[in-house]
Protein backbone atom coordinates (compact mmCIF):
# COMPACT_ATOMS: atom_id res chain seq x y z
CA UNK A 1 0.00 0.00 0.00
CA UNK A 2 1.68 3.28 -1.07
CA UNK A 3 1.70 6.10 1.22
CA UNK A 4 1.56 9.65 1.89
CA UNK A 5 5.11 10.07 -0.14
CA UNK A 6 3.89 8.39 -3.33
CA UNK A 7 0.72 10.88 -3.35
CA UNK A 8 1.32 14.25 -1.87
CA UNK A 9 2.77 16.94 -4.66
CA UNK A 10 6.69 17.07 -4.41
CA UNK A 11 6.91 21.08 -3.87
CA UNK A 12 4.33 20.61 -0.92
CA UNK A 13 6.71 16.94 0.44
CA UNK A 14 9.90 19.77 0.15
CA UNK A 15 7.79 22.79 2.69
CA UNK A 16 8.62 23.34 6.00
CA UNK A 17 5.49 23.58 7.80
CA UNK A 18 4.96 26.91 9.49
CA UNK A 19 6.69 26.93 12.85
CA UNK A 20 5.51 28.36 16.13
CA UNK A 21 8.42 28.13 19.00
CA UNK A 22 6.64 27.05 22.56
CA UNK A 23 6.59 30.03 24.53
CA UNK A 24 5.90 28.20 27.96
CA UNK A 25 8.12 30.47 30.69
CA UNK A 26 9.27 33.28 28.31
CA UNK A 27 8.97 36.72 27.88
CA UNK A 28 7.23 36.21 24.49
CA UNK A 29 8.56 38.84 21.86
CA UNK A 30 8.60 36.98 18.87
CA UNK A 31 5.23 36.99 17.31
CA UNK A 32 4.63 40.92 17.09
CA UNK A 33 1.32 40.69 19.25
CA UNK A 34 0.40 43.31 21.10
CA UNK A 35 1.45 42.63 25.16
CA UNK A 36 -1.35 44.12 26.46
CA UNK A 37 -4.44 42.44 27.05
CA UNK A 38 -8.38 44.17 27.70
CA UNK A 39 -8.93 46.38 30.83
CA UNK A 40 -10.94 43.85 33.41
CA UNK A 41 -13.68 45.47 33.02
CA UNK A 42 -14.29 45.19 29.51
CA UNK A 43 -13.40 41.53 29.49
CA UNK A 44 -16.04 41.09 31.69
CA UNK A 45 -18.55 42.83 29.64
CA UNK A 46 -16.93 40.60 26.97
CA UNK A 47 -17.53 37.78 28.28
CA UNK A 48 -21.15 38.62 29.16
CA UNK A 49 -21.67 39.72 25.28
CA UNK A 50 -19.83 36.04 24.51
CA UNK A 51 -22.54 34.62 27.07
CA UNK A 52 -25.13 35.46 24.92
CA UNK A 53 -23.61 34.25 21.49
CA UNK A 54 -26.13 31.30 19.88
CA UNK A 55 -23.07 28.81 19.22
CA UNK A 56 -25.47 25.72 18.03
CA UNK A 57 -25.60 28.48 15.22
CA UNK A 58 -24.05 29.07 12.05
CA UNK A 59 -22.44 32.21 11.49
CA UNK A 60 -24.39 34.63 9.09
CA UNK A 61 -21.96 34.05 5.95
CA UNK A 62 -22.17 37.83 5.17
CA UNK A 63 -21.30 39.11 8.69
CA UNK A 64 -23.10 42.70 7.63
CA UNK A 65 -22.87 44.19 11.33
CA UNK A 66 -18.86 43.16 11.54
CA UNK A 67 -18.83 44.72 8.23
CA UNK A 68 -19.76 47.48 9.27
CA UNK A 69 -17.96 47.86 12.39
CA UNK A 70 -14.77 47.08 10.65
CA UNK A 71 -15.40 50.03 8.20
CA UNK A 72 -15.95 52.21 10.63
CA UNK A 73 -12.82 51.42 12.36
CA UNK A 74 -10.74 51.03 9.72
CA UNK A 75 -11.79 54.06 8.02
CA UNK A 76 -13.19 52.11 4.71
CA UNK A 77 -15.20 53.86 2.65
CA UNK A 78 -18.53 52.35 1.18
CA UNK A 79 -17.68 52.47 -1.96
CA UNK A 80 -15.70 49.52 -1.62
CA UNK A 81 -16.38 46.49 -1.11
CA UNK A 82 -15.19 43.93 2.03
CA UNK A 83 -14.58 40.69 2.20
CA UNK A 84 -13.51 38.94 5.44
CA UNK A 85 -11.08 35.72 6.11
CA UNK A 86 -10.19 33.49 8.82
CA UNK A 87 -6.93 35.83 9.47
CA UNK A 88 -5.18 37.66 6.81
CA UNK A 89 -3.94 34.15 5.90
CA UNK A 90 -7.35 32.54 4.50
CA UNK A 91 -7.08 35.82 2.43
CA UNK A 92 -3.57 35.28 0.86
CA UNK A 93 -4.61 31.57 -0.31
CA UNK A 94 -7.46 33.09 -1.65
CA UNK A 95 -6.19 35.53 -3.42
CA UNK A 96 -3.07 32.90 -4.62
CA UNK A 97 -6.08 30.25 -5.20
CA UNK A 98 -8.27 31.94 -7.70
CA UNK A 99 -5.17 33.49 -9.73
CA UNK A 100 -3.42 30.04 -10.36
CA UNK A 101 -3.92 29.40 -13.78
CA UNK A 102 -1.42 27.36 -15.53
CA UNK A 103 2.14 29.54 -15.94
CA UNK A 104 0.95 32.35 -13.33
CA UNK A 105 3.10 33.81 -11.68
CA UNK A 106 3.34 35.58 -8.04
CA UNK A 107 5.71 37.96 -7.18
CA UNK A 108 6.91 39.95 -4.25
CA UNK A 109 10.04 41.51 -2.38
CA UNK A 110 12.40 39.43 -0.41
CA UNK A 111 12.89 39.22 2.47
CA UNK A 112 9.25 39.46 3.33
CA UNK A 113 6.26 37.97 4.58
CA UNK A 114 6.85 34.03 4.22
CA UNK A 115 3.54 33.15 3.69
CA UNK A 116 3.49 34.82 0.28
CA UNK A 117 5.90 32.23 -1.53
CA UNK A 118 4.03 29.70 0.27
CA UNK A 119 1.12 30.09 -0.66
CA UNK A 120 2.57 30.39 -4.07
CA UNK A 121 3.51 26.58 -3.24
CA UNK A 122 0.35 25.70 -2.14
CA UNK A 123 -1.97 26.69 -4.99
CA UNK A 124 0.71 25.72 -7.65
CA UNK A 125 2.03 28.88 -8.68
CA UNK A 126 5.80 30.09 -9.70
CA UNK A 127 7.01 32.51 -7.78
CA UNK A 128 9.46 35.50 -8.24
CA UNK A 129 10.89 37.08 -5.27
CA UNK A 130 13.13 40.43 -5.88
CA UNK A 131 15.87 41.49 -3.42
CA UNK A 132 15.34 44.56 -1.66
CA UNK A 133 18.24 46.91 -1.15
CA UNK A 134 20.83 46.62 1.73
CA UNK A 135 19.38 49.11 3.91
CA UNK A 136 15.56 47.13 2.97
CA UNK A 137 13.93 49.58 0.72
CA UNK A 138 12.85 49.02 -2.66
CA UNK A 139 15.14 48.07 -5.48
CA UNK A 140 12.45 49.88 -8.09
CA UNK A 141 14.45 49.42 -11.12
CA UNK A 142 14.44 45.67 -10.26
CA UNK A 143 10.82 45.18 -9.25
CA UNK A 144 9.77 46.96 -12.83
CA UNK A 145 11.80 44.73 -14.60
CA UNK A 146 10.50 41.71 -13.08
CA UNK A 147 7.00 42.79 -13.69
CA UNK A 148 7.70 43.48 -17.53
CA UNK A 149 9.46 40.19 -17.47
CA UNK A 150 7.40 37.76 -16.03
CA UNK A 151 3.82 39.49 -15.77
CA UNK A 152 3.09 38.25 -12.47
CA UNK A 153 -0.77 37.74 -11.84
CA UNK A 154 -0.64 39.20 -8.34
CA UNK A 155 2.09 41.38 -7.11
CA UNK A 156 2.26 41.34 -2.79
CA UNK A 157 3.94 44.37 -1.18
CA UNK A 158 4.02 44.18 2.50
CA UNK A 159 3.49 47.99 3.95
CA UNK A 160 5.12 48.60 6.31
CA UNK A 161 7.31 45.34 5.54
CA UNK A 162 7.41 42.02 7.93
CA UNK A 163 10.27 41.39 8.68
CA UNK A 164 12.09 44.37 8.23
CA UNK A 165 10.05 46.70 9.73
CA UNK A 166 10.09 49.68 7.35
CA UNK A 167 7.53 51.63 4.96
CA UNK A 168 8.57 51.55 1.27
CA UNK A 169 8.03 54.64 -0.84
CA UNK A 170 4.84 55.58 -1.36
CA UNK A 171 5.86 56.97 -4.83
CA UNK A 172 7.49 53.62 -5.16
CA UNK A 173 4.45 51.63 -4.56
CA UNK A 174 2.35 53.38 -6.84
CA UNK A 175 4.54 52.89 -9.70
CA UNK A 176 4.19 49.16 -9.10
CA UNK A 177 0.36 49.30 -9.11
CA UNK A 178 0.84 51.38 -12.69
CA UNK A 179 3.15 48.89 -14.16
CA UNK A 180 1.59 45.69 -12.95
CA UNK A 181 -0.73 44.24 -15.61
CA UNK A 182 -2.02 41.94 -12.48
CA UNK A 183 -3.07 42.33 -9.35
CA UNK A 184 -1.40 43.74 -6.54
CA UNK A 185 -2.23 43.18 -2.95
CA UNK A 186 -0.81 46.12 -0.44
CA UNK A 187 -1.01 44.42 2.98
CA UNK A 188 -1.39 46.77 5.95
CA UNK A 189 -1.44 44.38 9.11
CA UNK A 190 0.80 46.70 10.80
CA UNK A 191 -1.06 49.95 9.62
CA UNK A 192 -1.42 51.05 13.05
CA UNK A 193 2.11 51.36 14.31
CA UNK A 194 2.72 53.41 10.41
CA UNK A 195 1.76 57.06 12.09
CA UNK A 196 -0.93 56.87 9.52
CA UNK A 197 1.02 55.91 6.18
CA UNK A 198 -1.53 53.92 4.28
CA UNK A 199 -2.62 53.11 0.74
CA UNK A 200 -6.20 53.20 1.52
CA UNK A 201 -6.98 56.07 -0.23
CA UNK A 202 -5.50 55.12 -3.69
CA UNK A 203 -7.90 51.63 -3.60
CA UNK A 204 -10.83 52.60 -5.91
CA UNK A 205 -8.88 54.55 -8.45
CA UNK A 206 -6.53 51.60 -9.87
CA UNK A 207 -8.50 48.66 -10.90
CA UNK A 208 -5.63 46.17 -10.36
CA UNK A 209 -4.99 47.23 -6.66
CA UNK A 210 -6.90 45.73 -3.80
CA UNK A 211 -5.68 46.17 0.26
CA UNK A 212 -5.24 43.38 3.15
CA UNK A 213 -5.45 44.63 6.66
CA UNK A 214 -5.76 42.44 10.03
CA UNK A 215 -7.16 42.73 13.49
CA UNK A 216 -4.45 40.88 15.16
CA UNK A 217 -1.70 43.53 15.32
CA UNK A 218 -4.27 45.88 16.87
CA UNK A 219 -4.12 43.06 19.86
CA UNK A 220 -7.08 40.83 18.69
CA UNK A 221 -4.30 38.31 17.41
CA UNK A 222 -6.60 35.27 19.02
CA UNK A 223 -9.93 36.63 16.67
CA UNK A 224 -8.16 35.39 13.62
CA UNK A 225 -9.90 38.12 11.41
CA UNK A 226 -8.30 39.64 8.69
CA UNK A 227 -10.59 41.67 5.51
CA UNK A 228 -9.77 42.31 1.96
CA UNK A 229 -10.90 45.37 0.60
CA UNK A 230 -11.05 47.00 -3.43
CA UNK A 231 -12.93 46.34 -6.39
CA UNK A 232 -15.95 44.45 -6.25
CA UNK A 233 -15.22 42.38 -9.20
CA UNK A 234 -11.70 40.92 -7.39
CA UNK A 235 -13.94 40.27 -4.70
CA UNK A 236 -16.37 38.84 -6.45
CA UNK A 237 -13.79 36.26 -7.38
CA UNK A 238 -12.29 35.85 -3.88
CA UNK A 239 -15.48 35.15 -2.74
CA UNK A 240 -16.15 31.51 -4.48
CA UNK A 241 -13.12 30.50 -2.69
CA UNK A 242 -13.91 31.64 0.63
CA UNK A 243 -15.33 28.63 2.90
CA UNK A 244 -18.10 28.32 4.51
CA UNK A 245 -19.12 30.67 7.93
CA UNK A 246 -15.28 31.15 8.41
CA UNK A 247 -15.44 33.57 10.53
CA UNK A 248 -17.61 31.96 13.52
CA UNK A 249 -19.89 33.46 15.81
CA UNK A 250 -17.30 34.61 18.92
CA UNK A 251 -14.96 36.20 16.59
CA UNK A 252 -17.90 38.05 15.20
CA UNK A 253 -19.40 39.44 18.42
CA UNK A 254 -15.94 39.45 20.29
CA UNK A 255 -14.73 41.64 17.20
CA UNK A 256 -17.78 43.81 17.04
CA UNK A 257 -18.10 44.27 20.95
CA UNK A 258 -14.24 45.69 21.12
CA UNK A 259 -13.90 47.26 17.91
CA UNK A 260 -16.82 49.64 18.99
CA UNK A 261 -14.39 50.77 21.72
CA UNK A 262 -11.45 51.65 19.75
CA UNK A 263 -10.40 54.20 22.02
CA UNK A 264 -8.98 51.18 24.56
CA UNK A 265 -6.81 49.60 21.29
CA UNK A 266 -6.11 52.59 19.94
CA UNK A 267 -4.64 53.93 23.36
CA UNK A 268 -2.32 50.58 23.54
CA UNK A 269 -1.06 50.94 20.21
CA UNK A 270 -0.30 54.54 21.17
CA UNK A 271 1.91 53.00 24.23
CA UNK A 272 3.26 50.52 22.10
CA UNK A 273 4.76 53.29 19.59
CA UNK A 274 5.94 55.38 22.82
CA UNK A 275 7.81 52.16 23.81
CA UNK A 276 9.15 51.45 20.26
CA UNK A 277 10.73 54.55 20.73
CA UNK A 278 12.56 54.27 23.75
CA UNK A 279 13.69 50.50 22.83
CA UNK A 280 15.27 52.17 19.70
CA UNK A 281 17.16 54.70 21.69
CA UNK A 282 18.30 51.93 24.39
CA UNK A 283 19.45 49.61 21.23
CA UNK A 284 21.40 52.63 19.38
CA UNK A 285 23.40 52.94 22.56
CA UNK A 286 24.62 49.11 22.14
CA UNK A 287 28.10 48.94 20.47
CA UNK A 288 27.82 46.50 17.68
CA UNK A 289 23.96 46.51 17.29
CA UNK A 290 22.80 47.81 14.02
CA UNK A 291 18.94 49.03 14.47
CA UNK A 292 16.89 49.09 11.28
CA UNK A 293 13.80 52.09 11.00
CA UNK A 294 10.47 50.64 11.93
CA UNK A 295 7.13 51.73 11.31
CA UNK A 296 5.45 48.62 13.10
CA UNK A 297 5.23 47.05 16.35
CA UNK A 298 8.91 45.31 16.37
CA UNK A 299 12.21 46.59 15.58
CA UNK A 300 14.63 44.17 13.56
CA UNK A 301 18.43 44.55 14.54
CA UNK A 302 21.79 43.12 13.26
CA UNK A 303 24.33 41.82 15.47
CA UNK A 304 27.96 40.78 15.65
CA UNK A 305 26.46 37.29 16.21
CA UNK A 306 23.00 36.95 15.76
CA UNK A 307 22.59 33.50 16.43
CA UNK A 308 24.58 33.66 19.23
CA UNK A 309 22.78 36.35 20.57
CA UNK A 310 19.29 34.52 20.18
CA UNK A 311 20.66 31.85 22.28
CA UNK A 312 21.39 33.73 24.88
CA UNK A 313 18.57 35.69 25.07
CA UNK A 314 17.03 32.60 25.28
CA UNK A 315 18.58 31.33 27.83
CA UNK A 316 18.02 34.04 30.03
CA UNK A 317 13.99 33.78 29.67
CA UNK A 318 13.51 36.08 26.13
CA UNK A 319 12.11 34.46 23.23
CA UNK A 320 12.55 36.58 20.14
CA UNK A 321 12.43 35.62 16.17
CA UNK A 322 15.96 34.80 14.15
CA UNK A 323 16.10 35.26 10.53
CA UNK A 324 19.34 33.64 10.77
CA UNK A 325 19.59 31.17 7.17
CA UNK A 326 15.86 32.28 6.05
CA UNK A 327 17.70 35.09 3.56
CA UNK A 328 20.98 36.40 2.99
CA UNK A 329 20.05 40.31 3.89
CA UNK A 330 19.36 38.86 7.27
CA UNK A 331 21.68 37.32 8.49
CA UNK A 332 22.17 37.54 11.94
CA UNK A 333 18.65 39.67 12.58
CA UNK A 334 16.57 39.69 14.73
CA UNK A 335 13.73 40.29 15.11
CA UNK A 336 12.38 42.40 18.50
CA UNK A 337 8.60 42.59 19.18
CA UNK A 338 7.82 45.63 21.65
CA UNK A 339 6.17 44.35 24.64
CA UNK A 340 5.46 46.57 27.93
CA UNK A 341 7.73 48.28 29.68
CA UNK A 342 8.80 45.62 31.96
CA UNK A 343 9.51 43.20 29.00
CA UNK A 344 11.25 45.70 26.93
CA UNK A 345 13.49 46.30 29.56
CA UNK A 346 14.22 42.93 30.64
CA UNK A 347 15.05 42.52 26.47
CA UNK A 348 17.70 45.38 26.79
CA UNK A 349 19.26 43.87 30.00
CA UNK A 350 19.55 40.25 28.23
CA UNK A 351 20.46 41.67 25.06
CA UNK A 352 23.43 43.73 26.58
CA UNK A 353 24.61 40.64 28.24
CA UNK A 354 23.93 38.60 24.54
CA UNK A 355 25.35 40.49 22.32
Amino acid sequence: MKGAADWVREEIRALTAYHVSPAAGFVKLDAMESPYALPPEMAEELGRVLSGVAVNRYPDPTSPDLKRVLRESMGIPDRLGILLGNGSDEILMMIAMALARPGAVMLSVEPSFVMYRMSATMAGMAYEGVPLKEDFSLDLPAVLGAVRRVRPAVTWLSYPNNPTGNLFARADVLEIVKAASGLVVVDEAYYPYSGGATMLDEVGRHPNLVLVRTVSKLGLAGLRLGLVTGPDDWLAEFDKLRLPYNVNVLTDAAARFILSRRDVLDAQVARINEERARLEVALDAMPGVRRFPSAANFVLVRLPDGPRAFEGLKARGILVRSFQGSHPLLADCLRLTVGTPEENGKLVDALRQSA
